[in-house]
């Protein structure tokens, strides 16, 4: 009919088309979606077999397996999107867990309406983040609901890796005497959601750190330090991260205010808004405990590795039956470093 043979489908429209119903539809249209778009992408061996599933080899080890939804708003922010988000987010929960993080799944969600061209833009960040950390997505599902049934796209990644036998970066290895690093400053992904979200007109724009960290952590490993526990503090940020392990471990923590690394333009941005950036969400940072004798050691090594320049010895681990997590102030008196209570920044990963 008018000139066009039978059998032949229009390519997608990446640049004015948006998706339909079709699109989840199980059939042709959301053929070609996977096809012109998600594999064209995300294409790789695994993910080329074409089945509902991937069939992939395992080296020896222990299976380490996590999973995440991804709901952050806005999809696009200063230094990444929700893509890219997806992607470092996950294989960082695999490798804190001292694996080396191997294969990707990707679940979407997207609403009737989302622009294609914002789509694909998503999906080529996640391609990028994924190609750069050596993490394949091997397969992955997609479905559309109702328009103002969703915001725009969610996105579920899971993530698989393999840890060595007897390494164990558990939460609850944390014992009196250990030192508390983080890898760098804090609060920055946090506050450049809200800064996009509220159109906050800073002087100094701040961008997400967002970032995969398996390489850093092998570095840290390479150190032979005697870590203890890693732990990467997204919601909630470290002052929460850091309560979940004191419970874990059974022990209490003493953070020095004067040594935790914040940008100024954070810093800026938390007294505005009244917030602490201890509780404020990461997306390129991790937590070590590392025992006492080996804390100079692990700090010059992470300092060493690009994502790590500002690493810094933040506070010690000390018995504490009550399982405290407490800072001294920069005024020389002492607070309590509680746990987050309710949501301070919602839909920020």
């Amino acid at each position: 009919m008018n000139g066009v043979r039978k059998g032949y489908v229009r390519p997608l429209d990446l640049r004015h088309g948006s998706v339909d119903m079709t699109h989840g539809s199980g059939g042709r249209a959301m053929a070609q979606l996977i096809e012109e778009l998600f594999a064209r992408h995300l294409g790789n061996r695994f993910l080329g077999q074409g089945n509902d599933g991937a069939v992939m080899p395992m080296p020896p080890g222990r299976l380490v397996m996590s999973t995440d939804g991804h709901v952050v708003s806005p999809l696009f922010f200063p230094g990444g999107d929700i893509g890219c988000l997806s992607i470092n987010g996950t294989i960082n929960d695999v490798a804190v867990l001292g694996a080396t993080p191997l294969y990707l799944a990707a679940g979407f969600i997207l609403e009737e309406g989302l622009p294609l061209a914002d789509l694909a833009r998503i999906v080529e960040s996640m391609a990028r983040a994924a190609s750069a950390a050596g993490v394949p997505v091997v397969t992955g599902d997609t479905k559309v609901v109702q328009r103002g049934a969703g915001d725009g796209v969610y996105i579920t990644t899971t993530g698989v890796g393999v840890v060595a036998d007897g390494d164990d970066f558990s939460g609850d290895r944390a014992r009196p005497g250990d030192q508390v690093i983080v890898s760098g400053s804090i609060g920055e992904h946090g506050m450049a959601i809200m800064a996009q979200r509220e159109s906050l007109g800073f002087s100094a724009s701040i961008v997400s750190d967002t970032a995969a960290l398996h390489g850093l952590i092998a570095a840290m490993r390479a150190s032979g330090a005697a870590i203890r526990t890693l732990r990467d503090p997204t919601r909630g940020g470290v002052a929460t991260t850091l309560n979940e392990i004191a419970r874990q471990s059974g022990v209490g923590m003493m953070l020095q205010e004067s040594a935790l690394p914040v940008q100024t333009e954070v810093a800026a941005a938390c007294e505005f808004l009244g917030l602490d950036p201890l509780y404020v969400a990461n997306e390129g940072k991790l937590l070590a405990i590392v025992a006492p004798e080996d804390a100079a050691r692990l700090l010059a090594a992470m300092r060493a590795h690009p994502l790590a320049r500002r690493a810094a010895l933040i506070g010690s681990v000390h018995a504490d039956e009550h399982h405290f997590v407490q800072m001294t102030t920069t005024f020389g008196g002492r607070r309590i470093v509680d746990w987050l209570t309710g949501e301070q920044l919602p839909r920020i990963c």
